[in-house]
């Protein structure tokens, strides 16, 4: 079983970002790669085509293969969703909820069995993995029940890199306290160092490289320069830390719920220039932005009453009924409606709760979960216009008023030729969709985006625009250029 590792000292120290830019370089030269990790703890999550539920990093990273994403590339998914609990996804099933405290008790035994039936699956069929650790691999803590790095790394006896965030400071500490933590034969697996996320010049910094492979005895292998957010954050603490150039035309306001999920849905309007994205939490004010966009969420009740607690939830209201644009996607969509029921305490506390009204629909959650591929044909805010995206829910919805006929502005309208996905408004004002992955699609993306504009007098964008995913591309292999200059793989690629 061929494969290598990559961990990091820290979290955010770019393990993701290495290893989709490993799985491009080498599908480049040739090799029939695929990625792996083997629980991830993410709420931005993708569907495959069989409908299993994984890490959104890993589809990336699939895609930066050349492959298919499949829920053997990330047999465990975490979703945290408050209170100290969390939503397993086995092999792409959600199978249950569970504490962090029982989570080792219940679950490692069947955790590391669904890891190496995936790992024998994906060596059969490829030439190489590119595994990908979580968090830290010296956790002294947690190591008893880490399920995703050296434990991996030496079922796989597998060439391990370690990535360290220079750009936080501290990286020589990093490097050496995390060698010093690991046990012997987890440290002899370790044949290189990469430095993450360097801005200055490389000639300050060869003293201290001289150093740590001195002191460490392991080379390193790359200094990786700063790259600017190209690859997909799985922790919504990441939005609070991004700096958004974009001075576009069009103001967008996405709400940063306390239990955001899936906000990767909102990758393409970051790449549109004409756009400027910004992020507000609930206590902010709103101000004037010409759309505001309520994501997803893992706990959609919890994150509602968040909104009417602060009064975000009475600015929306007042937004939409001055004439702005709302949109709701997924848990957005469910608040949008008059109510939300969960009868069985799905989500936590039973109950029934009042929405924003701004919808005519009703939601119950439910324990069985939606996650499927979709193709459909859009209604709104052009006719015929082919929209591919994803489900992932667990609220069952319905209209509970019967729409007038138009021009009554009480009309909704169903948004896609499958009405369960989707609602707008008359007026297109208000829409709802249970669509993830919706503004990838380029011409509706453009469509979308031109009503804005022409509510501001801004004439219209093409429409006759690639879809996102060829943008993803460009990106990928911008991505594969700059690792492969700045880093030596020869040291850990098998013969």
């Amino acid at each position: 079983m061929k494969a290598i590792m990559v961990v990091g000292t820290t979290s955010h120290a770019g393990k993701s970002l290495l290893s989709a830019a490993i799985c491009r370089i080498l599908a480049r030269r040739g090799w029939r790669v695929a990625p792996f990790k083997g629980q991830n703890m993410a709420l931005n999550s993708y569907v495959t085509t069989s409908g299993g539920e994984i890490g959104y990093a890993q589809a990336v990273q699939a895609w930066a293969a050349g492959v298919t994403p499949t829920v053997d590339m990330n047999p465990i998914l975490l979703k945290p969703q408050g209170n100290m609990t969390s939503q397993v996804i086995l092999k792409g099933k959600a199978v249950g909820k569970v504490s962090a405290t029982d989570y080792y008790e219940q679950y490692f035994d069947v955790g590391w069995q669904a890891i190496t039936e995936s790992l024998q699956h994906l060596a059969a069929e490829f030439d190489l993995l590119v595994c990908e650790g979580a968090g830290s691999p010296a956790e002294i803590n947690l190591k008893h029940r880490d399920l995703t790095n050296m434990r991996v790394a030496k079922h796989l006896n597998a060439p391990t890199l370690l990535v360290v965030d220079i750009d936080r400071g501290g990286a020589f500490a990093h490097v050496v306290g995390t060698l010093e933590l690991l046990e012997p034969e987890e440290r002899a697996l370790i044949r290189g160092v990469v430095i993450n996320k360097f801005r200055g010049q490389r000639s300050l910094l060869e003293s201290g490289l001289h150093w740590l492979e001195e002191r460490t005895g392991i080379p390193v292998l790359g200094v990786i320069p700063w790259i600017e957010d190209v690859f997909p954050a799985e922790d919504s603490l990441d939005l609070l830390e991004r700096k958004h150039s974009n001075q576009g035309e069009l103001e967008i306001a996405v709400i940063r719920l306390p239990r955001i999920s899936n906000f990767t849905d909102f990758d393409p309007l970051e790449a549109e220039p004409s756009v400027s994205l910004k992020y507000i939490s609930p206590k902010q004010e709103l101000g004037h932005p010409d759309a505001v966009i309520i994501p997803g969420s893992k706990t959609t009740i919890a994150d509602l009453l968040i909104l009417q607690r602060t009064g975000m939830a009475e600015a929306i209201q007042n937004y939409a009924a001055a004439g702005g644009t709302v949109l709701g996607i997924c848990g957005g969509f469910q608040m949008l409606g008059k109510f939300l029921a969960d009868p069985e305490g799905v989500e936590g506390e039973a109950g029934r709760f009042k929405g924003l009204s701004l919808l005519p629909i009703q939601t119950v959650i439910t324990g069985q979960k939606v996650a499927r591929q979709r193709q459909v044909v859009s209604n709104f805010p052009q006719v015929g216009l082919p929209v591919a995206g994803y489900e992932i829910h667990q609220g069952r919805s319905r209209i509970v008023e019967t729409p007038n006929t138009p021009p009554n502005p009480n009309t909704y309208q169903a948004l896609f030729d499958d009405p369960s996905l989707g609602l707008v408004d008359n007026y297109q004002s208000v829409w709802g969709t249970y669509l993830h992955g919706i503004f990838d699609n380029g011409a509706w993306r453009r469509a979308w985006l031109n009503r804005l504009r022409q509510q501001r007098g801004l004439k219209s964008l093409p429409t006759g625009v690639s879809n996102y995913r060829k943008q993803r591309e460009t990106t990928l292999n911008t991505l594969a250029a700059i690792v492969e200059a700045n880093l030596d793989l020869t040291k850990i690629l098998p013969s």
